[in-house]
């Protein structure tokens, strides 16, 4: 019986049907907060940059948790039903709780996947992802604001009493994102064009590259949750050792394995290409380090990416 239970409690089928199972009473808000349950670190930033003291914010993801692979636990779906808002990416970031947003918006509960604020127009097809978007919207600082102007509207529209203020907030965090978008510029204009090239374990730069004129190359596709093929290797070897990369840059949320062996690849062709990092692409660094808020975060990589591709590559 033990085992038979254990069995069917695993998955998102087991999610699925605790939240069936849990009540559905209607989250109170003694304090007086929004209550927000918010999946990654970078959305949670997002939230509470917006809310302040208004709202109590729960991330899900810690640091250094890659979303494309992340799956709810029971402890998840029970904040998620006390919730006044859930908040999540969407574009299939992550994959593997899709079915667990559905059921919360039939139970009633209020859901918002950010990154689909962002307008078609807008979004990157991912290649090689089924033809979906790429959900790594946040790499471009200006399309992220089209996030937060939708997380301000939905606080406001929640929360009538505090609209103002919300609105308020948003205004001085667009400013943020102004001057952070303006600096990430700056910064990669120290680097001539032909240098602008940035390799990094997944595909998760896109944006960032179309639109700060960056050439970016990821060993795995958009989702972690592929594989890459000896042939992927070989051949991002062979690009490395014609451009004459000096560096490739590792991710906070994938495994450094992958980046080892593309190393070992293009030593074995007589050039020699160093890790660096690590760059924060899925999720934030520590609460209270240089990475710990998007904008930070945002910094510290264009800061990273761009002391590393200083250094003249081998002869």
């Amino acid at each position: 019986m033990g085992r038979r239970r254990s069995f069917l409690l695993s998955g998102c089928a087991a999610v699925v049907l605790l939240v069936l199972m849990g009540c559905q009473a209607t989250p109170s808000r003694t304090d007086g907060r929004l209550r927000i349950v918010a999946t990654t670190t970078i959305v949670a930033d997002l939230a509470r940059q917006l809310g302040g003291e208004a709202v109590a914010v729960t991330a899900l993801m810690g640091p250094g948790i890659d979303p494309h692979l992340y799956r709810a636990s029971e402890g998840d779906v029970a904040r998620m039903q006390q919730a006044d808002l859930v908040l999540y990416n969407g574009l299939h970031l992550e994959g593997k709780m899709t079915e667990v947003f559905e059921r919360m918006r039939a139970l009633g509960r209020q859901t918002l996947a950010v990154a689909e604020c962002v307008p078609d127009s807008l979004r990157l097809r991912a290649s090689g992802f089924g033809g979906v978007y790429d959900p790594h919207v946040w790499m471009d600082v200006r399309r992220w604001q089209f996030a937060a102007r939708c997380v301000a509207e939905t606080l406001a529209r929640m929360d009538t009493a505090r609209a103002a203020f919300y609105r308020d907030r948003l205004a001085a965090y667009l400013a943020e994102l102004d001057s952070t978008d303006a600096y990430v510029r700056r910064r990669s204009a120290t680097l001539p064009p032909e240098r602008r090239v940035l390799i990094t374990s997944h595909d998760a730069f896109r944006y960032f590259g179309e639109a700060y004129g960056w050439e970016v190359h990821g060993l795995l596709g958009v989702s972690t949750a592929s594989e890459a093929g000896t042939a992927d290797v070989q051949q991002l070897a062979e690009f490395i050792v014609a451009r004459r990369v000096p560096a490739i840059f590792v991710e906070s949320s994938v495994p450094e394995r992958y980046l080892r062996a593309l190393q070992e690849a293009v030593a074995a062709r007589g050039f020699s290409v160093r890790l660096a990092g690590p760059l924060y692409s899925d999720a934030l660094g520590d609460p209270g380090s240089p990475a710990g808020t998007y904008t930070g975060m945002i910094r510290t990589n264009i800061n990273t990416i761009v002391e590393a591709l200083h250094e003249a590559p081998l002869p």
